[in-house]
């Protein structure tokens, strides 16, 4: 069971939300429609996971994505997932390296057991980007000469790590062993010369394949 906050300005969409993790056996301990009341939730409950509208009053513009580069520094350990309407991806480029982020469009929601894989991914220290984000971050930039020499297939399965996949998952979307995608991690890796001591090395990857 994830001890839950949720910020959020549409009190239908909050509840929505509250119900659904409630009824999957989390704990939400506080829902707030502003960007203050988060930040004096998380500081008081101290849950597992932060779900936040990236707009959100006072200001209607970007206070909920504020909020969380806030919490970021605050509490290191928390797992934030952001929502949105629209795909706004300045908000996610400086905390997708770091681990226990998230950033969905709202409409993921409504997949349920998507949204739930991701809400506990999250949780636990993972990610999950939502792959309209991900195609989004990834299309304007250049792919430096490492991202050059890997293969077509190994690029596939680098953008199913960076929407938050598992090696499991990603075996099934591709058809192929877990066995063979570890070898294609191992192959990315290395290719990418990310250290295999120890560290986030699948979020470095993924940092790589954004063009950070």
């Amino acid at each position: 069971m994830l001890r839950i906050v949720i910020a959020e300005d549409s009190v239908l969409f909050r509840e929505g939300l509250a119900r659904l993790l409630t009824e999957s056996g989390h704990e939400v301990v506080d829902a707030v429609g502003d960007a203050p009341s988060l930040l004096a939730a998380v500081d008081d409950q101290l849950p597992d996971l932060a779900i936040i509208d990236v707009r959100m009053p006072p200001t209607m513009t970007d206070d909920g994505a504020q909020a969380a580069r806030a919490l970021r520094a605050q509490h290191p350990e928390l797992g934030i997932l952001l929502l949105s309407q629209h795909i706004e991806t300045r908000h996610a480029l400086d905390m997708v390296g770091t681990g226990g982020f998230g950033y969905l469009l709202k409409d993921r929601v409504l997949r349920v057991d998507d949204f739930l894989d991701a809400v506990e991914r999250v949780a636990g220290g993972g990610s999950a980007l939502d792959p309209s984000v991900v195609a989004a971050l990834v299309a304007p930039r250049r792919l430096d000469d490492r991202l050059a020499t890997l293969s077509s297939r190994e690029l596939e399965v680098l953008e199913l790590v960076a929407e938050g996949r598992t090696n499991v998952a990603i075996a099934d979307r591709l058809f192929v062993t877990e066995r063979t995608v570890e070898a294609h991690m191992r192959s990315i890796l290395q290719k990418l010369q990310i250290d295999d001591s120890g560290g986030h090395r699948r979020v470095l990857a993924v940092v790589a394949y954004l063009g950070r």
